[in-house]
């Protein structure tokens, strides 16, 4: 590969979680990927191919720090950012795994919070340069492994690639046991969206 070229893909499988903190300050959890899960880039019938993202892929961009910024959809003003410790990214057995603490009070996090609740913003995706990847052409169509990348930015989107993954939301009363016909409600809808009933 001669130029690195950057790209994004979403995520839908893992839950992310909004949590309201003590004071000013809003916790989100969640998986911006997933590894194993295979995303159809593209029409398979025709220019299109499965991508996997490999175990370990995020290591080398975690060890390197690379400054990666918490953002809606890829754009606009960061939410949140690694070097100024308000976001934090670690590998585990599941994937590439997010948690930042937003200030409540930031009239982009202000503007977020109720389409989140309602789950109008529910998907996480990642923006990389794939720096170690593998082909595999010898099936109906061919199969890239993203083996190793660098990190720009993780988001909260509205359209994944990664259809295995959610975003889920938590508020401070849901999480303490209130609320829980409305988050029964949401799982409901989620089920039969995915179910296609």
């Amino acid at each position: 590969m001669s130029e690195l070229q950057r790209e994004v893909r979403y995520c839908a499988l893992a839950p992310v979680e909004l949590r309201e903190a003590a004071g000013d300050q809003i916790n989100v959890t969640g998986y911006a990927a997933v590894f194993g899960e295979a995303a159809d880039i593209g029409p398979l019938d025709s220019w299109g191919w499965s991508e996997v993202v490999e175990r370990g892929a995020f290591s080398a961009a975690l060890q390197r720090g690379d400054d990666v910024t918490f953002l809606i959809n890829h754009r606009d003003l960061p939410l949140a950012r690694t070097t100024s410790g308000t976001l934090t990214l670690t590998e585990d057995e599941r994937g590439l795994r997010v948690d930042t603490a937003l200030d409540a009070s930031d009239p982009d996090v202000m503007r977020i919070l109720p389409k989140m609740r309602r789950g109008d913003l529910s998907k996480m995706s990642f923006a990389f340069e794939a720096e170690k990847e593998s082909w595999d052409e010898t099936g109906a169509h061919a199969l890239r492994t993203i083996q190793s990348v660098r990190l720009y930015d993780v988001s909260i989107v509205t359209d994944p690639a990664y259809e295995g993954t959610d975003i889920g939301l938590r508020s401070k009363q849901l999480a303490l046991g209130g609320g829980v016909d409305l988050h029964r409600r949401q799982m409901q809808m989620r089920m039969r969206l995915t179910s296609g009933s």
